[in-house]
């Protein structure tokens, strides 16, 4: 059974009311992004020690430790010896070592910067295609994954709107040809809406046996118009898939971690408004 739980700082960024807030709703997965003043993997020492004396506190466990590590960097002329490469390796080991304080299995990555048209034939590859991106894409992450194996952490990658990686196809593209045990898929089944991913059964039926993390929140996307509206969950376009993809992670005896993030803000409240309206339905549908 999927254990459930939430970005905290979608709650707020006062981690000790977030966790407060978890208990007050049952939940026990606390997903760390953004505490107090810091991003996770820059908090200090006195903040580390404060943060697992929070957790053992409310009785919770932390399901991911969230950096945005390779978040937006253009592929272009980065190389494995780029200074903007090697501090966010040098982020991604801070997080590994946060993970081992907080008894923690899972680190985010992200995909960078999203190249539009990565493969394609019959003349495509010479007018249309970004020739190389994914194998640059493949050489910069598997450092990262060589990292995780040598420290004993899983990474997830996660689809991103603006990533590399904006469907679970792509996501199941690049685990397999890594071929590492250790490089798991963070599926955002919402984010991948805009690039027309049907979440089930498209995205599920490909994502079977990679899967190593959830994010569950509600949109609404117009890709003509460049436009995305954060809504309730279960009120925009994941609607209608959400018991069908809890009937499949059932079926499939998935015993991970599925957040709610808690990106949706109602017109004149807080995201933890936000978060109070949507909470309901995950734990009807998902429990």
């Amino acid at each position: 059974m999927a254990k459930l739980g939430v970005i905290t700082d979608g709650i707020s960024r006062e981690f000790e009311h977030a966790l407060t807030v978890m208990n007050e709703f049952g939940l026990t997965q606390a997903e760390l992004q953004f505490l107090w003043d810091k991003e996770v993997g820059d908090l200090t020492d006195a903040q580390l020690d404060k943060t697992q004396g929070l957790v053992a506190a409310h009785g919770v466990e932390v399901s991911c430790i969230s950096r945005h590590i390779f978040g937006g960097l253009a592929l272009g002329e980065l190389t494995a010896s780029s200074s903007a490469y090697q501090e966010q390796l040098a982020a991604l080991g801070r997080c590994i070592g946060t993970a081992e304080a907080l008894d923690c299995s899972l680190v985010r990555i992200m995909a960078f910067r999203k190249e539009m048209i990565l493969f394609g034939s019959n003349g495509a590859e010479q007018w249309n295609v970004a020739t190389g991106a994914w194998e640059k894409l493949r050489e910069l992450v598997s450092p990262a994954v060589q990292l995780a194996e040598d420290r004993g952490i899983t990474l997830v990658v996660e689809t991103g709107n603006n990533a590399m990686i904006t469907s679970a196809w792509l996501a199941r593209k690049l685990i397999d040809e890594i071929g590492s045990d250790r490089l798991k898929l963070l599926w955002d089944p919402a984010n991948s809406l805009y690039c027309t991913e049907a979440p089930y059964p498209d995205g599920y039926e490909t994502l079977r046996g990679v899967l190593g993390h959830i994010h569950l929140k509600d949109v609404e996307v117009d890709i003509r118009r460049a436009t995305v509206v954060c809504r309730q969950l279960g009120t925009g376009q994941m609607a209608p898939y959400l018991p069908q993809i809890a009937a499949a992670l059932k079926a499939d005896g998935y015993a991970g971690s599925i957040s709610l993030e808690s990106v949706y803000r109602p017109p004149g409240g807080s995201f933890e408004d936000g978060f109070r309206a949507s909470l309901p339905l995950l734990q009807e549908v998902f429990a």
